[in-house]
């Protein structure tokens, strides 16, 4: 899962950061209001972290942004301030949550997590298609009820595959989903196909009743068997 962290207390920042990153999330940075716009308007990202007071501008203004352009980011607000009036006009401008500092960072997993199954898996914990279940909590694989071992990368793929399932997804955005913003500083994009080659062997090997099709020249899909 990707998410982008808006927040401008460098030492917060780090803490939810490192706390995210070892439940093994994807996790960008934005520091101001400008470069929080940026982020959103380039790239997409599963679950939104944003705090309402931030140097150039307003978190507030930023879901504005969101809402007018129709871009589904998933908003948890993380914000000191605890006013009723500012979680209503959250809410009100397409936030999914307020959390309220201090917080313990098991409780703003626990946020994202439910965030994420109500808007993309219907409230449940796994995917399942056709024989496989794809569990997000276990972070587990398997085909016909028995584990199928997949590495970090490989689960981050097939998750956005299934999340996405019929639907075709452009090496770009691939690319930005499971390896981030710093993907623009690639050459090329044969990590990815080095990748997906990996996960196809894994598929075909386990007898799963999905495959992932090659688009020519556009990217790829995943469909059931």
């Amino acid at each position: 899962m990707k998410i982008l962290l808006i927040e401008d207390e460098p030492e917060l920042a780090e803490v939810i950061r490192a706390s995210l990153e070892k439940e093994l999330y994807l996790v960008e940075l934005a520091e101001d209001f400008e470069s929080a716009i940026e982020k959103v308007a380039l790239y997409e990202y599963d679950c939104i972290l944003l705090d309402i007071m931030l140097p150039g501008g307003s978190g507030l203004d930023i879901l504005e942004e969101l809402k007018k352009n129709k871009i589904d980011g998933n908003v948890i607000i993380i914000s000191a301030k605890d006013s009723l009036d500012d979680k209503l006009v959250g809410l009100e401008l397409g936030a999914d949550d307020y959390l309220t500092k201090p917080f313990h960072i098991a409780e703003l997993n626990a946020r994202i997590k439910a965030v994420f199954r109500r808007k993309n898996l219907s409230g449940e914990n796994t995917i399942v298609t056709g024989n496989t279940v794809l569990d997000l909590n276990e972070r587990e694989f398997k085909v016909d009820g028995s584990p199928f071992p997949l590495n970090r990368k490989e689960f981050n793929i097939l998750n956005y595959f299934l999340v996405n399932k019929n639907r075709l997804i452009t090496k770009n955005a691939l690319a930005e989903h499971v390896w981030g913003d710093h993907i623009d500083q690639a050459d090329n994009f044969d990590f990815i196909y080095y990748q997906i080659k990996n996960l196809r062997k894994k598929l075909q090997t386990s007898n799963a009743q999905i495959e992932i099709q090659s688009i020519y020249g556009v990217g790829y899909k995943l469909i059931e068997l």
